[in-house]
């Protein structure tokens, strides 16, 4: 356990920022696995709407700094060419 007051806030930021990010990447497998769901089940119309939500949810996680903006670029790619696949 640190002895320096300094330090001793920055394990309790570190903390709130690990349990906000922790909330955030929870919401990125949702969404992605939503789409997972939709595409499985062939209702497209409702993949289509979970795509756009999960790309938006990948956007909103790259301008709080939660990922990276090339791991969102690819995991964005990857749905919509899973999406484009099983469309035939």
């Amino acid at each position: 356990m640190a002895n320096i007051k300094s330090q001793k806030k920055r394990n309790r930021t570190n903390e709130q920022a690990r349990m906000r990010n922790k909330s955030v990447r929870s919401e990125l497998r949702t969404a992605e696995k939503k789409v997972d769901e939709a595409v499985a089940a062939d209702d497209f119309e409702t993949a289509d709407a979970a795509y756009a939500d999960a790309a938006r949810s990948y956007d909103i996680a790259v301008r709080k700094g939660v990922v990276h903006k090339n791991h969102a670029a690819n995991h964005k790619s990857r749905m919509a060419l899973h999406i484009a696949r099983s469309r035939g």
